[in-house]
């Protein structure tokens, strides 16, 4: 094999560039609508008061203000510090008690063993480096502790969403897409031998939407991806990529009034570390 073949991908370019995609847009008008899987995820771990939990690529803070709802000691990471700007509006704005800290998913600044739980909910399966980024979750995490996930699938809508996009937009070379994560064989040979037991559970969010317009006109503003795979692409492609997306959004679509109510399946993966 030559060397350009066997090369490991550059993650820290990659982040930077990822990075910048999350800081675009304004994720935070997206991530408010999802609240509904963090508090899920928070009643199927079923912590008790005090647990010290750990959010991972928390963005702004939907499993965060979960768990601190339910009394946890929550410290709450992003890489992308305007996100934690937003999670620290929210948490001040309902009075809880919450720890914000800049922290890089694949790199957490803590030490072993360091939280009874630690939780992401569309975050951690973004990382480029899929194993480093759970080999994390699985050190910061004591024995006997809880790692809960929410990860979209790649059958879903938005696993699907993203395969749409990168037809029109080529992924990172040699980064596994993000809807692995959400692949119930990936995550068993991942975390299996690490943990005393793995559980998943297929769930839907719903998207509902004035019309499928609607939905791509928000996400292109708000969305990093997209609103950066738009500004890449020429008018005619863009057009194109708007059709495609349209396209899968009519797959998934069940309402019959023109408006968009499209179920998004998501994992929700519970960890018992061993």
């Amino acid at each position: 094999m030559t060397a350009a073949m066997t090369a490991a991908p550059d993650y820290s370019a990659i982040k930077a560039k990822q990075n910048a995609a999350w800081a675009s847009g304004d994720y935070a008008k997206i991530g408010v609508t999802l609240q509904v899987v963090g508090e899920t995820l928070a009643e199927r771990l079923n912590l008790a008061p005090d647990a010290t939990v750990l959010d991972v690529a928390a963005g702004n803070g939907n499993a965060t203000l979960a768990f601190a709802r339910r009394w946890a000691r929550v410290t709450s990471t992003d890489y992308v510090d305007s996100l934690l700007a937003k999670g620290r509006e929210r948490a001040r704005a309902e009075g809880l008690n919450v720890r914000f800290q800049l922290a890089d998913a694949e790199d957490l600044p803590f030490e072993d063993a360091s939280f009874d739980a630690v939780v992401s909910t569309f975050g951690v399966m973004f990382t480029p480096d899929h194993d480093q980024a759970a080999a994390e979750l699985m050190r910061v995490c004591r024995p006997g502790g809880t790692i809960g996930l929410a990860n979209w699938t790649p059958d879903g809508f938005i696993g699907q969403m993203f395969k749409t996009l990168g037809g029109h937009v080529a992924p990172p070379a040699g980064v596994a897409s993000p809807a692995r994560w959400g692949d119930r064989d990936w995550i068993g040979q991942t975390f299996a031998g690490r943990a005393k037991e793995v559980t998943v559970a297929m769930r839907d969010f719903v998207f509902r939407y004035r019309s499928p317009d609607h939905f791509v006109q928000f996400f292109r503003t708000y969305y990093g991806p997209l609103h950066k795979a738009f500004l890449a692409l020429d008018e005619e492609d863009g057009q194109a990529l708007d059709r495609d997306l349209k396209a899968t959004i009519a797959r998934f679509n069940t309402a019959t009034d023109g408006t968009m109510r499209v179920p998004g399946e998501y994992a929700e993966v519970v960890v018992t570390k061993a």
